[in-house]
């Protein structure tokens, strides 16, 4: 699938690390260094803007070296950009490590994997089928 793209970056077009991979690679694009405190959270910009067709998603992840090493991630991951949305891709990353971080430009600070969903609409009703789990609680199976 062929997906349109403008990039107004000084980054390379957004790749997959491997053959088999479901992410592609986004970059941040900055003037300068952006420095990341402990506990802080910062909107990351891309250069990049999408043409999604109707029925799919972009979902923006953490990437898992960033997070093991530094204890930096996506904060509302997965990000979801919708379809109709035509602005800036950008990434809020959030610092759960006890050391600042840097991103320079150019850096792989997240990924992003294109899925198709379902748009649906509700029908009210009284109740609902009964399941062998049951209603159950927040989290729970019902199971210790």
């Amino acid at each position: 699938m062929e997906i349109k793209l403008v990039n107004k970056s000084n980054n390379e077009t957004p790749s997959y690390a491997s053959k088999l991979a479901a992410g592609l690679d986004l970059r941040a694009f900055t003037n300068e260094h952006i420095l990341i405190k402990p506990m802080e959270r910062k909107l990351i910009h891309t250069g990049l803007f999408i043409e999604l067709p109707q029925g799919f998603e972009a979902q923006i992840r953490p990437r898992s070296g960033l997070a093991l090493k530094h204890g930096i991630t996506v904060l509302n991951s997965p990000g979801t950009i919708d379809a109709d949305y035509r602005g800036e891709i950008m990434v809020l990353l959030i610092n759960f490590g006890s050391d600042v971080f840097e991103i320079k430009n150019g850096d792989r600070i997240a990924q992003m994997i294109v899925s198709n969903h379902a748009s649906v609409g509700f029908v009210e009703v009284s109740d609902l089928n009964e399941t062998e789990r049951g209603i159950g609680g927040y989290g729970s199976t019902g199971k210790e």
